[in-house]
């Protein structure tokens, strides 16, 4: 499902200049393809409240698929279309998009159902075997149409020589295009089988891919249904409203609290995503309702209004005062406002009270540290240090501190007077930001620094035996 990629374009000419234009794109499409998907490059969203709510929303669906052990995440991508994906199989790929567009938890937890579908299903490493296989097929077709093409030219035989070239590739592109529309019916009925395992209802899954199916009905139609990686919109709505009306749960719907806590999450999308204006417009000044204040009071703080904005937010506070996100944002509005000391306060309650504040822990120590205070290198190292430690044995990707964190934390080593456990973490946050050359670069200088076989030394030897990114002769 991946998108970017320029078409090859077979020039016309000889058959031998033909099937070496489409053996090099063959090697181009292999080149391109990951064995694990890179979050680098992805304009992503971190954000504690909302990974909180989409692992609660998980959490059920990947133990009812016996994959609760995995540490399987849910990713947020900064993009409006409506879309989710998985590429790796540890990773649950949503777009923004989504999340706002869905009206209901119901809706969103059905897609990630859909998508936990694929994963169980093994489903990824299925479609690398059939791709395998077909590029493998491509390349017999294309020597075998080349032979003919050949011996028909020396033969001054008439006709296309690039048919017996270009003929057998459709077939194989039919092939594996069916085998993907195969693969998403499943997951549809997987999905709703896990549903139906945590009790919850399919209408919202249902609903969502009725949605997107009348959304796209009109572009799809006169499309060759065989040409297609999906099947098409009313072919498998209809058939997942047999499987989806087949729930017993399907009258059931979201409790009032979740609810509220998935309408706070889509105010604070369209909060931070959307521009003053269109705030306006989609809660007026008229709805007095939490999530619309929640989304004019981030608004408000993001357009200049600090004085105001702080008003607002301590109105949130004063509603909920339990609810860790509002100090989150008052600390946030604070830092970004050049008012580090004032922004400490509210950041260490949401600390307290947020179930998993890695995220939040990040904001506090650069607020810590731009306060210059000379006992905030201890504090951030006290703040910082053990979760690192600990992500160190998870791949980059996987890991919850963002490279801020990491950041901040080699700032504290390095007034400490700590290089080597500076370059370090510096390494660190460039290995976070996908950068491996750079990470490499500065682990070498740490692992100097290190006595050699110490942790610190195998930490930083572990980066430098990172392989550099090849340069791949496709692909965006």
């Amino acid at each position: 499902m991946t998108e970017g990629e320029r078409p090859i374009r077979v020039r016309r000419g000889k058959p031998a200049s033909q099937a070496i234009a489409l053996l090099t794109a063959l090697a181009i499409a292999s080149a391109s393809m990951p064995t694990r998907a890179q979050a680098a490059g992805l304009p992503l969203i971190r954000d504690a409240e909302i990974e909180q709510l989409l692992r609660e929303y998980t959490q059920p669906i990947l133990k009812a698929a016996d994959l609760e052990r995995q540490n399987i995440q849910v990713v947020i991508i900064n993009d409006r279309s409506f879309n989710a994906f998985v590429a790796d199989g540890r990773r649950i790929f949503v777009n923004a998009g989504a999340l706002l567009d869905a009206k209901t938890p119901n809706e969103i937890i059905g897609v990630l159902a859909h998508e936990t579908g694929h994963i169980a299903g093994g489903h990824l490493s299925r479609l690398r075997q059939q791709l395998a296989t077909a590029q493998t097929q491509m390349i017999i077709a294309v020597l075998l149409g080349l032979g003919a093409a050949v011996a028909a030219s020396s033969a001054g035989a008439s006709g296309n020589p690039a048919a017996a070239i270009l003929g057998p590739q459709t077939a194989i592109q039919r092939s594996l295009l069916s085998y993907q529309r195969a693969q998403e019916e499943q997951a549809d009925r997987a999905g709703v089988k896990l549903l139906t395992a945590t009790h919850q209802s399919s209408k919202g899954m249902y609903d969502t891919f009725k949605r997107l199916g009348d959304q796209v009905l009109f572009a799809a139609h006169g499309a060759d249904p065989y040409l297609q990686s999906h099947p098409m919109p009313a072919q498998r709505v209809a058939a997942l409203e047999v499987v989806a009306r087949s729930n017993p749960y399907w009258s059931r719907t979201d409790p009032p609290q979740l609810q509220l806590r998935h309408d706070l999450m889509r105010a604070k999308l369209a909060g931070f995503l959307d521009r003053a204006g269109s705030v306006a417009r989609r809660y007026p000044f008229s709805d007095h309702s939490l999530p619309a204040r929640y989304a004019r009071a981030i608004a408000t703080y993001r357009h200049g209004a600090l004085a105001s904005a702080i008003g607002q937010i301590d109105g949130l506070i004063q509603s909920q005062p339990n609810n860790p996100y509002f100090y989150e944002l008052k600390g946030q509005a604070l830092l970004e406002g050049r008012k580090p000391r004032e922004a400490i306060p509210p950041l260490r309650r949401a600390i307290q009270l947020a179930p998993q504040p890695i995220l939040i822990k990040a904001m506090l120590a650069q607020a810590l540290m731009a306060t210059n205070d000379p006992k905030a290198p201890d504090e951030v190292i006290s703040l910082l240090s053990a979760t690192a430690a600990r992500e160190r044995v998870l791949q980059p990707e996987f890991r919850q501190m963002p490279p801020i964190g990491y950041r901040q934390l080699a700032v504290a080593y390095g007034r400490k007077g700590d290089i080597a456990r500076a370059q370090l973490t510096s390494a660190e946050e460039a290995l976070m930001a996908g950068d491996i050359r750079t990470a490499r670069d500065r682990a070498a200088h740490a692992k100097a620094r290190f006595k050699i076989g110490s942790p610190g030394w195998k930490n930083a030897d572990d980066i430098v035996r990172i392989s550099p990114p090849k340069t791949s002769l496709g692909g965006p």
